[in-house]
Parts: C-alpha cells; structure tokens; sequence
C-alpha cells in the first residue's frame, strides 16, 4: 500500500475521531504514518485529501447503512409490519457508525464553503433516492404495481427524507429519537387521521 491510500485511510479515521472541521495535516499525518509533503503531492491540499476521503467514507457508510431489502420477516408479513422491519434496522445500524453521521452532517452544512463537494453529494442523495424506492416497492409488494415512477420516486425522496430526519434526532437526542415501532404507530396514526379507508393489510 502506498503513501496516497495510507493518507485516504488516515483520513477517514480523522474524520470519525475528530470530525471534518476539527482535522489538521498533522493529525491525518500522524493516521497515515506518511509524511506532510506526500499530502500535497498526492492530493493537492488538506481540504481535497479530507473531501476525497469524506466522499469515500460516506459510500462505504451508506452501503452499510441503507437497506437494500426487507429484512427477514414472516412471509405472511403486512406491508406494515415490513415497514417496521426496515425501520427498525435503519435505527439500529445508526448506533454502529455514530462519528461518520456526524461528520457527514457537518460536511452538509459547509457544503456552501465547499462547493466542489455539491455535487458529488448531490449524486449520493438522488442515489439514496433511488435506493428507498427500490425498497419502498419491496414493502409494499403488490400494491406498488399501481404506482407509475413519478409517484415511486416521490415515494422514495419521502423515506430519504424520513431516513435524514431519524438520523439527525437520534444523532443529538438517541433516548428519545423515533424507532421503527415509533414510526409505524405514526403511519397507522396519519391514515386514521386523514379518513382514508386504508386496506385491511395496512389496518392491521
């Protein structure tokens, strides 16, 4: 392994022990065990080494993080009890990568300071999108086969949006911040609601 993947390395252990704002060169130096100049050679700056290895960390975090498919549950599973199910495991998986949350949130509100970042993290968000449509489907089994794709993508931006909302209560209150049982009784709680006459796999 060379100087420039034990300085990506480094990095990434910065940015889950100190954060993003707080990392100096000679802490990534001290993770990596290269030397300063191989930053600049092989990077360019401290900033570029740190968004290279944010970027990279972050991919890793959210092959971890995001589910791809329902987790086992009984085959006779509601589409409810499936919802709880993906929720639940997106709780619990928050608890194992806490310091890479939190540095990802802190790169999100300097995203104005560092706009070569935008739109690499623009593209990890459409592909989170899409990633919870997928899953959206699988929850729903047969009743999303009457959805067209604008009403699936939407879908699927809404449990992007639940996924960062969970992620930022739990990350600053975990004791109290929603679980899977939580948000499932919220769901059961909006279609009572709202009226609608919800089909009796969702009502039980």
């Amino acid at each position: 392994m060379g100087h420039r993947e034990d300085l990506l390395i480094g990095a990434k252990r910065c940015l889950i022990e100190k954060g993003y704002g707080r990392t100096t060169t000679r802490d990534i130096v001290a993770a990596s065990g290269a030397n300063l100049a191989s930053i600049g050679y092989h990077y360019g700056s401290k900033e570029a080494l740190l968004n290279a290895a944010l970027l990279e960390a972050l991919d890793e975090s959210g092959k971890e993080i995001s589910p791809t498919e329902v987790p086992d549950v009984d085959p006779q599973a509601t589409p409810v009890e499936r919802f709880e199910a993906v929720w639940s495991q997106i709780v619990d998986k928050y608890t194992t990568n806490r310091q890479l949350l939190l540095a990802s949130f802190e790169v999100f509100a300097q995203v104005d300071r560092v706009p070569e970042l935008k739109p690499a993290l623009a593209d990890g968000v459409e592909q989170g999108r899409q990633s919870m449509t997928e899953l959206f489907k699988s929850i729903a089994g047969e009743s999303a086969e009457d959805l067209d794709e604008e009403s699936l993508r939407a879908m699927g931006a809404f449990f992007q949006a639940m996924a960062t909302g969970v992620m930022a209560q739990w990350l600053v209150d975990p004791e109290r911040a929603p679980t899977g049982a939580d948000l499932t009784l919220a769901l059961r709680a909006m279609l009572r609601w709202s009226g609608a006459k919800a089909p009796e796999s969702v009502q039980s």
